[in-house]
């Protein structure tokens, strides 16, 4: 079936079709090969198929083999493995003595690679896996003698770094360091990442190396800064696509809704996305549909095998996330792209470059949260020659229902640029600790990071580091520093079988408090269980197989306070500042939810430790003489915080789950009518700071999505959140339109702008439960 009979098929009588976009198709060009590539390269990739590269193939590895960091950012399946490939196949059909290290976000990643290299019969190539669940034994053989290792930047941070003097073999002759997918390295977890190889290039330099780096990237606004970022280097990059594409038709939907008592209901985007996978996985058609939680993958994957029923397709159809032990994920890879499962419920784990070749349809359950994602995510259908069909379905959501009403903001807006400060004082303090650790810092090595002396001395004065005659800092700590790349706090927490002990998953620490707690309901690949005991200092939760007739939902507080106070845009009666601020959440307890009808059973008690985070967000204040007419203020507030947090991914390049929001209708360090939004990482990664700088757009966009909804007190797709920890109460919808009115129009009058920091101090308030 084509992409249009494909869609006819799965609308319904009402219509669900808001845009349909029309992704033309692309004719190969091919380039010959770069004179530098031995025959014997040649040879081996043609025994593969590859008789020729693609221009842009042959560009970036030209760049890299004349020994420039060069990044590749071109489209889904455009052949970005070949461009750092054909380097250091050259090097070792050679039989030269320059060594690869090739880093993957995510394990799986790096064992597809492997796989796929392992197809090339290149004489003196010697690869080898290098990650956590590699036995001690093969990392030494590795360490001897593979000139290509394949690994993470977990462990590169955890292992070879520290044990640097037993690396020592591979860093002295490193030549190459291939940077996999490094859009993915944005954020906090970006700026771990971008000190990580930081250290990395300092060690080899250390032991005489000078490694080129080489980079692939999904489609991205600016490649070579974002390289540039990571590196602390000058790179090239090469954005010119010449792959083939069979063209896609990209359909933006709106699940239907219907009539409760008067207001119109939107149908569950879980329960779409679960009708569509079972009709395509029904006729055959190779369907991966993302779905942005691990929770929402497992409904989407059960109620898709529920819908076919006795047909065998059933037991074609999977869930597939993060949390699951590592044969399992390797067993699921392996079905998927060898054809026996027809139907994957996913999470952006497969949006990276695992080679799935054959897939004709992409669902996507909701806005991914960024441009690049969206694109990248639909790019993984359509690698043969069939146009490939793409189904976003818009979540209740204030951004989704914008989104498929302004097609434009989609398709005609660049990708956004990646978003990641190395200089973050709360990343950059460990990571200098550990670079001291590993050999003394020079200030020479402090000079590509701003603030980093500033954070070098402060160190000093903590009694952590050491500045000695010669300018170099040394570590004197009695431990080495504990520092987590994808987070602030432990590792993560073991969920297990209560009766057996048998391991059924892991998940991330701060996650557990709402997802594992006594008495949550969790599930697992199908499979629901009951958390009978949660013990954080083990990190352990404790569960049992259940089926109860209800679900369950955290329920959590929240307080803020100012630190400090970065800059202030002075409108009249309205304020808007940027500064940092300090966020104390708990979750205090959680409510039994009936299924089907989500009807409140009871709410239970939970005695949790607070978690407090330490961040950047954007606020703004009115002056509540200027707000007589307007009847609910607390309600009007928190409806404007819950829609500006909702289309903040508009204009900043992060999803509504890296971020939060509190209102109060008096704040106890401003004393007035207060909206803050924050950043939900330490140190803070630079979305609220996108939200001040462009804020009349982000206000603007929120308001139009609340004025443009049809219903007319307030839904979740304008002023209702999944996230609020005080179950969307207060809420007034026509009061947050004319308070989000009265701020926009504060913008047309006389500006004052300030810089400056300051600590606000006030008495303590009681403040509307956080939305983090």
């Amino acid at each position: 079936m084509s992409a249009d009979q494909l869609i006819a098929a799965l609308d319904s009588e009402d219509g669900g079709v808001r845009h349909l976009r029309k992704l033309p198709a692309r004719a190969s060009v091919r380039a010959a090969w770069p004179e530098w590539v031995p025959d014997e390269v040649r040879k081996a990739l043609g025994d593969t198929g590859i008789t020729l590269p693609w221009p842009h193939q042959a560009e970036a590895a030209t760049h890299a083999f004349e020994g420039r960091d060069t990044v590749i950012a071109t489209g889904t399946a455009s052949g970005k493995s070949l461009a750092y490939l054909l380097p250091l196949l050259t090097e070792a059909a050679a039989d030269g003595p320059g060594r690869t290290l090739y880093l993957a976000p995510t394990k799986a990643l790096a064992a597809d690679q492997a796989r796929a290299v392992a197809e090339f019969d290149v004489p003196g190539l010697i690869p080898a896996i290098v990650d956590g669940d590699t036995p001690f034994e093969h990392r030494q053989w590795a360490q001897r003698f593979a000139n290509l290792v394949l690994s993470n930047p977990d462990l590169l941070h955890h292992s070879l770094l520290p044990r640097h003097r037993m690396w020592r073999s591979l860093l002295k002759d490193l030549k190459y360091v291939v940077v996999d997918e490094c859009h993915v390295y944005r954020g906090v977890f970006g700026a771990h990442v971008a000190l990580t190889l930081r250290r990395l290039l300092r060690l080899a330099e250390h032991y005489g190396a000078s490694p080129v780096v080489i980079a692939a990237s999904a489609t991205a606004a600016d490649p070579a800064a974002s390289l540039s970022v990571l590196t602390g280097r000058p790179a090239t990059a090469v954005t010119v696509d010449s792959s083939p594409s069979p063209g896609a038709t990209v359909a933006l939907w709106e699940p239907v809704t219907y009539e409760v008592e008067g207001e119109p209901q939107q149908a569950s985007t879980l329960s779409e996305t679960a009708r569509m996978l079972a009709q395509l996985v029904r006729r055959g058609v190779r369907t991966l549909a993302f779905v942005p939680s691990r929770r929402g993958a497992e409904i989407v994957a059960a109620e898709a095998k529920s819908r076919l029923g006795a047909d065998p397709a059933a037991g074609r159809v999977a869930a597939y996330r993060a949390g699951y032990l590592r044969e399992h994920r390797r067993d699921l890879e392996a079905d998927l792209r060898e054809g026996r499962l027809l139907g994957v419920a996913t999470t952006n784990a497969l949006e990276l470059g695992i080679d799935v070749t054959g897939l004709d349809a992409v669902l996507l359950c909701g806005y991914p949260g960024r441009l690049a994602s969206f694109w990248q995510q639909i790019g993984r259908a359509g690698r043969g020659d069939t146009e490939a069909l793409a189904v976003m379905l818009a979540k209740d959501d204030p951004l989704d229902t914008f989104l498929v009403h302004h097609p434009e903001a989609i398709f005609d807006r660049p990708v956004e640029a990646s978003v990641c400060d190395p200089s973050n004082p709360y990343v950059l303090a460990g990571h200098l600790c550990l670079a001291a650790e590993e050999l003394p810092l020079k200030e020479s090595d402090l000079a590509s990071i701003p603030g980093s002396k500033a954070v070098a001395d402060e160190l000093c004065e903590q009694k952590l580091l050491r500045k000695r005659a010669g300018g170099r800092y040394y570590w004197v700590g009695s431990e080495r520093p504990e520092v987590t790349l994808r987070g602030s706090g432990p590792m993560g927490v073991d969920i297990a079988e209560t009766s057996t002990g048998r391991l059924i998953g892991t998940i991330d620490a701060a996650a557990s408090h709402r997802l594992v707690h006594r008495g949550a309901l969790y599930l697992h690949q199908g499979e629901s269980y009951l958390v009978d005991d949660l013990d954080l200092e083990e990190g352990l939760a404790l569960v049992h197989a259940a089926k109860p007739p209800w679900t369950t939902s955290a329920q959590e507080i929240t307080h803020l306070e100012i630190l400090a106070e970065r800059e202030r845009l002075e409108m009249g009666d309205v304020t808007l500042s940027l500064g940092e601020v300090e966020v104390t959440s708990c979750v205090i307890s959680y409510q039994r939810r009936r299924l089907p009808s989500g009807e409140v059973i009871d709410t239970q008690q939970l005695d949790l430790p607070p978690q407090t985070l330490r961040t950047v967000a954007v606020w703004w204040t009115v002056d509540p003489e200027s707000l007589d007419g307007l009847k609910d203020l607390a309600g009007s507030l928190h409806a404007a915080e819950h829609a500006s947090i909702g289309l903040l991914p508009l204009i900043a390049t992060c999803d509504r789950w890296d971020i939060g929001g509190l209102s109060t209708a008096a704040h106890m360090d401003t004393e007035l009518p207060t909206v803050f939004v924050y950043d939900g990482h330490p140190g803070g990664a630079g979305f609220a700071e996108q939200a001040f700088r462009k804020w009349t757009d982000w206000l603007q966009a929120t308001r139009e999505a609340i004025a443009g909804c049809d219903c007319t007190s307030g839904c979740p797709s304008c002023i209702q959140s999944p996230k609020c920890g005080n179950g969307n109460e207060p809420l007034s919808k026509p009061g947050a339109l004319t308070l989000l009115k009265k701020v926009l129009a504060a913008a047309e009058g006389p500006v004052t702008a300030k810089t400056f920091a300051e600590k606000a101090e006030g008495p303590e308030d009681d403040l509307w439960p956080g939305d983090f």
